[in-house]
Order: C-alpha cells, then structure tokens, then sequence
C-alpha cells in the first residue's frame, strides 16, 4: 500500500494521523479540566472545536498537494490552521498546539513562499508562550525557552516538507524535459525520414532517370537504322524504357510528395502528464508540414506556451487548437489563469515573437485580470516570395 503513495500523499496521511493521534491526549486532559476547573467543560469544548477545524483545513489544503494551483482561499486557510492549532493551546492549557504545528510546518513550504512560512512559524510559537506561564507555571524565561525549543523542531519539519516540495519541483522539471525530449526526438526522426526520402528520390531522378532517357534516345534512333524483325524488338525495347521512365518519374513524385514532416507525433507528448495542469490539445487529423524549421518553430513556441501557464499564469486548464489551410498555421491557446492588467513581455514571448518573425509569423497576446491568457500565433508555410511553393508546385508537374 505505502508503494502507491509518493512523498506528497503520504505526507497528508502522517499528518492527518498525528491529528487523529492527538484527540487521545485531548480527551484525557478534557475529562480532567472538567473534574477539577469550574467552566472547564465550555473550554475543552471550544478545544474539541479547534481540533476539528484543524483536521478539516489540513485534509482541504493538502488534497492534490504539489498537484494543483494555490488559490487565496488556501492562504485562508493557512491562516485558521494555525489558528486552531493556538486555539487547542489555549483553551486546553497545553502544548499540543505546538505539536500540531509542526504539522503545520511541513506543509507551509507547499502554500507559501520561504520566508512567510518561517516567519509565521515562529510568530505561532511565541504567541503559545504565555499558555507555558499560567497552565504550567512557568516564568516568562522558563516559557520563551520552551517556546524556542518547539521552534527547532518545527524547524527541522519545515525544512523536512521543504525538502520534499524541492523534489517535487525537481521531479516536474525531470518530466518537462522528458517530455520536451520526447518531442524533438519524434521531430529529428520524422526530419531524418524526409531528408532520407528526399535524397532517394533525387537519386532516382538524377540516375536512372538520366540514363533512362540516354536509353529510349538510342532506340529511338536504333528504330530508325533497324528493318524488319530487328525493328519489331527495338520498338519493343523503346516502348519498354518509356514506361519505366515513366514509373521512375511516378515514384519520384510520390516521393516528394510525402515528404512531409507529421506534427502530431511531434506535439502531443508535450501535452502528457503535465502535473497542476490540463492541457486539452485539438490538432487536424492530417497535420504536416514540409519545412523541418517550420516544425521546430512550432514545437518551440508550444513548448513556452505550455511552460508559461504553469509557472506565470496559474492556470488549470489551457486549450490548445491548431489549424491548417494552404499557406498558414494558426494556434489559439487559452488558459483560465489569473490574467493580469496588461501582457509583461519577458523571454518566453520574446523568444516566440523571434521566432515567428524570422519566418513571417505573428503573435497577438490579449489578458485581462481573472481571465487568463490568450495567444494567437500565425506561421506562414511559404517564404514570402512564394518561391519555395513555385518550386514545389514545379517539382510535382512530370516534365514533357
């Protein structure tokens, strides 16, 4: 069972079991505070009721942890976590408030920045320092002290769930060049194919098709010279060459005509197991492009749209639609992220921009505060000359 658990899951179960464990203590100390304190009953109550809200605000904020977006509601509940875990301190005249933030510690690293969480640990710890003074009958000293020595061991679980939360993003980072890996592979591989196909053909076209024309001429001129049976074989022969000429030339065209590099091969690993969000990829059925650079741009560009969205743009959810007409790709990618006031241009969409200008290509960016981001990118398939496609369109026609 624990073999189906990575640290992230198995984190939420020690902590929900260190919660659960210690409604036991709790219990003990509620039926002594009622037996011997006036009032002790409403008290332990309202430590009952903290140590409730507790196990619910843990369970919320550690579903899907290091799997899903950190809303503001979430800090919300950072903040009644470990308010209840002060409120069980308090009102039980105890320390197990102090214990149950350590379990807040090692989660703090997933919900908040470094810093904050340090900070709020330590304000936690401090603020449990006069339960030490009137429950236990410390002196302020004596109570600081123990409050330091909770410290160093929220401390060390702070940096134990730190550690993890690394990992994580360790691991993510390992997936995304995985799967970028991936991606360039299938595009090298299909690159290798057209280049292999189109040396073919240029051999065929180059070699059997020039000695093949040297043939038919010879008989052509051999069916002029020759008389009687002899001319009979020789027109044979002639007829012969002509149609396998004309095979070589069919094979060539088909050749050339399939040398197309296959972008669905090439794009939809990218769109695998990306943690935090779902990327729903809509591509033609037939998605090719004949240009290898043209290939790489787009791959590159659905790479940094599919990075942006995890790291900058908050989002669960981003929908990617390519299509295709005769001269042009188009790409629509929209994410329901948090948006901002206006695009801020930084590496990853200058780098797109770059990219598409070298071949003709557009990027629009269009934001808005709570609904996300939306890119349109446009990759012309001709050079703006029209020469590559003259060429092609030649290429395709058999010469007379």
């Amino acid at each position: 069972m624990l073999r189906d658990l990575n640290h992230n899951r198995l984190l939420r179960v020690a902590g929900l079991f260190t919660w659960a464990v210690i409604g036991l203590p709790l219990l003990m100390l509620s039926l002594a505070q009622v037996e011997q304190l006036a009032g002790g009953g409403a008290r332990m109550g309202l430590a009952w009721g903290a140590w409730a809200v507790f196990g619910l605000s843990y369970a919320w904020l550690t579903r899907g942890l290091g799997e899903r977006r950190i809303r503001a509601f979430d800090h919300l509940l950072v903040l009644l976590l470990a308010g209840s875990a002060i409120g069980i301190s308090y009102y039980s005249q105890s320390g197990l408030g102090s214990i149950l933030l350590m379990v807040v510690a090692c989660v703090l690293p997933w919900l908040l920045p470094l810093w904050v969480g340090v900070a709020l640990l330590v304000a936690c710890e401090f603020v449990i320092v006069p339960v030490y003074v009137r429950g236990w009958d410390f002196t302020w000293v004596e109570a600081a002290l123990q409050a330091a020595l909770y410290v160093g061991f929220t401390g060390f679980a702070f940096v134990t769930g730190f550690v993890a939360h690394q990992q994580a993003q360790a691991r993510e980072e390992q997936r995304r060049l995985n799967a970028e890996l991936r991606a360039t592979r299938a595009l090298l591989a299909e690159s290798v194919r057209v280049n292999e196909r189109t040396r073919i053909s240029r051999e065929l076209h180059d070699l059997l098709g020039h000695h093949l024309t040297a043939l038919s001429l010879n008989l052509e001129i051999a069916s002029h010279l020759a008389s009687g049976q002899a001319q009979e074989h020789v027109g044979q022969a002639q007829t012969l060459a002509k149609l396998l000429l004309s095979d070589v030339r069919e094979a060539v065209s088909q050749l050339r005509d399939d040398d197309a590099i296959d972008m669905r091969a090439t794009l939809l690993p990218l769109a695998e197991h990306v943690p935090s969000l779902q990327v729903d990829m809509q591509l033609p059925v037939q998605f090719v492009v004949d240009d290898p650079e043209r290939a790489h741009v787009l791959l590159r560009c659905t790479q940094e749209i599919i990075t942006n969205a995890v790291r900058h743009s908050g989002a669960g959810l981003l929908r990617l639609r390519y299509s295709q007409d005769r001269d042009t790709i188009r790409v629509d990618a929209r994410d329901d992220g948090r948006g901002a006031e206006a695009a801020r241009v930084g590496n990853g969409l200058t780098g797109m921009r770059e990219r598409l200008a070298a071949y003709g290509g557009t990027l629009h960016v269009e934001t808005a505060p709570d609904r996300g981001f939306v890119l349109k990118l446009e990759l012309p398939l001709a050079d703006a000359t029209g020469l590559r496609d003259a060429a092609r369109r030649g290429e395709a026609q058999p010469p007379a």
